[in-house]
C-alpha cells in the first residue's frame, strides 16, 4: 500500500514543446482537404498515463476541442475554404499544466465560384438591368466585380465593396444601340497584403427592345437653300408605346423646337447666312435616347454692308459724312444708325449721312441694309470727336506748394476741358521728367528734391485736337528743412536768486523759418511755460521775477512745416535766497544774539552786585594787581604746565578774550577745570565767580578786555582748551 502511494506520488511530468502543422501545406487550394495538427511533446517521471485537453484557435476564435492520453490531436476540414484562411493556435492543458503552440498562419488559395442572377432576361432601351452576384461559403469582407459585355465592345465593369455580406447587387443601364448583352461577376479578398481572385461567374444573357425607331429628319425645299428662302424640317418617329415621348429639335446646342406624345415635330424658318450647320433630331422616352443629325448650307444673297467715315477722328463743330454700301449689289433699303446701351437709334433711311459733329457724338455708327425681308448689319466703326484741352492747372496733391526736404514731392496736373485720352508731360525746369496718358489729369512723384533745389516746375496737356499743347504756370515749391538739434541756455545758469530776472534762450542748429518755440517745465505734467513762432533759429523768453515755484528742470521744443518735434536737453533751474534777503536773516539773527548778551550781562551784573557788596568793589584793583603772581604760584604748583626755568625770568605776553553770555543755570567753574582760555585767565573768571562753560574763544559777546600773561619759548606750556 505504501509502495503504491510513493508511485503515485512520484509521478511528475513537464511540457517541453506544444507544436501546430498544416497538412498537406500552410497554402491549401479551395475545396482540398485540410488537417490542423496539434502536438505536445512531454516529459514524464514514470510511464504512467495522462489525459490532455486540446484546444485549437484560429484569428483568436475556438474552432476545435478534444481529449486524448495521446500526445496530439487533428483537426480535420474536408473541404477547405477562403474563410479558413487565418492565424491558428493550439493550447494543451495536463495535469493542471498548461502551455500554448507559436501561431501558424493557413491560406487557402482560391474562391469558390460566385453566381450571377439578373431581375428580368428582356428589357427596353432606356431601362436598367439588376443584377446579383453571390459568394457562397465565403467570409466578407468581399469586393465584388461586375461585368457588362456587347458584341465589338470594350465590356464596362463596375465594383462593390462588401464589408459585412457575401453577395452585391449593382445596376446597369441600357443604352442605345444596346441589342443583346452579357453580364457576368468575380469576387476578390484581401489576405496579407495580397488580393485573391475568384473565376468568373456564369455568364447571364438579357434581350434588348427598342421602345421606338431611330428618328427620320427631313428638309425642304433641300438642304442647299439661300437665303430669304424658308426652310422647313420634320422629326418623326415610330413609338412602340406612346407614353413620356418628347421630341427636341436643337442647332449648334440651341433648341429650336419640341414636342411631347407626338410623333412628328414641324419647324419652319426664313433662312439666313446663320441658319447654315447641322440640326439634330432627338427622340427620347425614359432612359432611352437616340437622334439623327443633318446639314444644312444656306447660300448668301447679298454680302454685309460697309459703313466708311469721312474721318474717325475729328475736331467738334467739323462736318462728318457716313457712307454706306454693299459691293456689286445696288437694290437693298439703307439705314444709318448710332449703337446705344438702350438700343440702337435711326440717324438716316439712306446710304449716306452728312452732319455737324460735337463731342457728345463720340460713339459706334453702323449700316443696315435689307433685300427680300433679310437685313444685314454692317461692322462697326468708332467715331472720336474731340474738345480741345483747356490750360492745365499744376499743383502739389497734399496742397500747399512745400515739400519735407527728404519726403517725395507729388504733382498734379489737371485739365478742366478737352476730350480724353489726354497726354500730360511733366517738367523740372526744361527737363521732361515724366509723360502720362489719362483722361482727365496725371500725377508725377518726384523722389529726388534737394535742399538747393530752385528749379520750377510745370506741364503741357494735349489730345487729338488740332489746336496743340496747353501749358501750366511755372509752380515753385518751397523746401521746408526739418528741425535740427534743438538746445536750451539760461542767464543765470544753474543757480538764480529769487526775484531776479532770468533769460532762456532756445535754438536749433537748422530748420526752415517760421520755427515755433515752446518751453516746458518738468512737474507732475509738463507745464507749457513760453511759446512764440520766430522767423529766425532762436528765441529769448525773459523771465523778470523768479520764485520758488520756478525751481525745476525745463526743457524746449521746436517745430517747423515738417511736422516734427525736436526736443532739447533739459536744465535744471535752482532759485535760491536773494543776497538782501540773505542780509535781513543774517542781522535778525545778529539782533537777536546781541539782545541776548545784553540782557545776560546785565544779569550778571545785577547779580554779582547782590553777592559781594561794597567790599567787591574794594577789591578790585588788588584783584587787577595780585593777578600775576597768583597766577604764577597756581602755575608753579601745576607740574603739568612747568617747564624750563624761573618763571619770573619769562617774557610776557597780552590776548584779549572774549567772555560768553552768562548762563544762571550752568555750574560754576571749578578749580583747574578747562574752560576754553590760558589757565590764569580761566582761574580770575573762576575766582570773579562766573559761570562754568560760559567762556568762548567762538560766540559773539560782550567782551571782557582781561590782560593775560602767556610765557613764549620752551619755559612754559600753558593749556589753553
Amino acid at each position: 500500500m505504501y509502495l503504491a502511494l510513493l508511485v503515485i506520488f512520484l509521478q511528475f511530468f513537464t511540457f517541453n514543446t506544444v507544436e501546430i502543422n498544416v497538412q498537406p501545406s500552410v497554402k491549401v487550394k479551395n475545396g482540398a482537404p485540410m488537417s490542423i495538427i496539434c502536438h505536445a511533446d512531454i516529459s514524464k517521471s514514470a510511464d504512467f498515463q495522462l489525459k490532455h485537453n486540446f484546444t485549437i484557435f484560429k484569428d483568436g476564435k475556438l474552432v476545435f476541442m478534444a481529449v486524448s492520453d495521446k500526445d496530439d490531436a487533428r483537426y480535420e476540414v474536408p473541404m477547405a475554404r477562403s474563410s479558413d484562411t487565418g492565424e491558428y493556435e493550439c493550447t494543451v492543458e495536463a495535469g493542471g499544466k498548461t502551455k500554448s503552440s507559436n501561431s501558424l498562419h493557413v491560406w487557402v488559395t482560391g474562391m469558390t465560384k460566385p453566381i450571377l442572377t439578373a431581375e428580368k432576361k428582356e428589357v427596353l432601351e432606356g431601362e436598367v438591368v439588376k443584377l446579383r452576384c453571390e459568394l457562397p461559403e465565403e467570409v466578407p469582407p468581399l469586393y465584388f466585380y461586375f461585368r457588362k459585355i456587347k458584341m465589338n465592345s470594350t465590356p464596362k465593369e463596375k465594383y462593390v465593396f462588401e464589408a459585412y455580406k457575401n453577395y452585391s447587387e449593382v445596376e446597369f443601364s441600357v443604352e442605345e444601340g444596346d441589342n443583346i448583352l452579357q453580364f457576368d461577376c468575380f469576387g476578390k479578398r484581401h489576405v496579407q497584403r495580397e488580393f485573391d481572385s475568384s473565376e468568373h461567374s456564369n455568364k447571364t444573357l438579357v434581350t434588348v427592345r427598342e421602345p421606338f425607331i431611330k428618328p427620320t429628319l427631313s428638309v425642304k425645299p433641300s438642304r442647299n437653300i439661300t437665303e430669304g428662302d424658308r426652310i422647313q424640317l420634320e422629326c418623326s418617329t415610330v413609338v412602340a408605346r406612346m407614353r413620356d415621348i418628347e421630341i427636341i429639335l436643337q442647332k449648334n446646342k440651341t433648341i429650336l423646337n419640341s414636342v411631347r406624345d407626338e410623333k412628328v415635330l414641324k419647324y419652319s424658318a426664313v433662312a439666313t447666312l446663320e441658319d447654315s450647320g447641322e440640326y439634330l433630331c432627338k427622340v427620347e422616352q425614359g432612359r432611352a435616347s437616340k437622334s439623327t443629325k443633318v446639314n444644312v448650307v444656306v447660300s448668301e444673297l447679298f454680302p454685309k454692308p460697309t459703313l466708311a467715315a469721312s474721318m474717325n477722328k475729328l475736331d467738334e463743330n467739323r462736318e462728318l459724312t457716313l457712307s454706306c454700301s454693299i459691293s456689286g449689289f445696288q437694290r437693298a433699303k439703307f439705314s444709318v444708325l448710332r449703337r446705344n446701351s438702350n438700343g440702337d437709334v435711326l440717324l438716316e433711311t439712306s446710304r449716306n449721312l452728312t452732319m455737324r459733329v460735337s463731342v457728345n457724338d463720340t460713339g459706334s455708327y453702323i449700316c443696315k441694309a435689307e433685300v427680300k425681308g433679310i437685313v444685314k448689319e454692317s461692322k462697326p466703326i468708332r467715331i472720336n470727336v474731340y474738345a480741345p484741352v483747356s490750360k492745365p492747372t499744376l499743383s502739389v496733391v497734399s496742397g500747399l506748394p512745400e515739400v519735407v526736404l527728404g519726403k517725395p514731392l507729388q504733382l498734379i496736373c489737371r485739365s478742366a476741358r478737352g476730350t480724353p485720352p489726354i497726354t500730360f508731360k511733366f517738367y523740372k525746369g526744361n527737363v521732361t521728367k515724366e509723360t502720362v496718358t489719362n483722361d482727365t489729369y496725371a500725377t508725377f512723384l518726384d523722389e529726388n528734391v534737394g535742399q538747393n533745389d530752385k528749379k520750377g516746375y510745370k506741364c503741357d496737356a494735349r489730345n487729338n485736337h488740332s489746336s496743340g499743347v496747353k501749358t501750366s504756370n511755372i509752380l515753385n515749391v518751397t523746401v521746408v528743412v526739418p528741425i535740427r538739434n534743438a538746445s536750451l541756455g539760461s542767464i543765470p545758469y544753474g543757480e538764480v536768486e529769487e526775484g531776479s530776472e532770468t533769460a532762456f534762450l532756445c535754438s536749433v542748429k537748422e530748420g526752415s523759418w517760421p520755427i515755433h518755440f515752446r518751453i516746458f517745465r518738468k512737474a507732475d505734467r509738463d507745464v507749457l511755460v513760453f511759446e512764440q513762432s520766430e522767423h529766425a533759429d532762436r528765441v529769448m523768453w525773459r523771465k523778470g521775477t523768479m520764485s520758488r515755484q520756478d525751481t525745476g528742470t525745463y526743457y524746449c521744443m521746436a517745430s517747423n512745416r515738417a511736422n516734427v518735434d525736436v526736443k532739447s536737453h533739459p536744465i535744471t533751474i535752482s532759485v535760491i535766497l536773494a543776497s538782501w534777503q540773505k542780509g535781513v536773516i543774517v542781522a535778525f539773527v545778529l539782533i537777536s544774539i546781541a539782545g541776548a548778551v545784553t540782557l545776560a550781562l546785565w544779569w550778571f551784573l545785577c547779580k554779582k552786585k547782590k553777592a559781594k557788596g561794597p567790599s567787591m568793589e574794594m577789591s578790585g584793583p588788588a584783584l587787577a594787581t595780585n593777578s600775576t603772581s597768583e597766577k604764577l604760584a597756581r602755575q608753579h604748583n601745576d607740574g603739568d604746565y612747568y617747564s624750563g626755568p624761573d618763571l619770573e625770568s619769562a617774557e610776557v605776553e597780552y590776548t584779549e578774550v572774549e567772555v560768553s553770555t552768562l548762563d544762571p543755570h550752568k555750574a560754576l567753574l571749578p578749580l583747574g577745570s578747562s574752560c576754553g582760555l590760558a589757565l590764569s585767565t580761566c582761574m580770575r573768571l573762576y575766582r570773579a565767580g562766573l559761570p562754568a562753560g560760559t567762556l568762548s574763544r567762538r560766540q559773539p559777546a560782550v567782551n571782557l578786555h582781561v590782560i593775560e600773561p602767556k610765557f613764549t619759548g620752551s619755559h612754559l606750556k600753558l593749556a589753553t582748551g
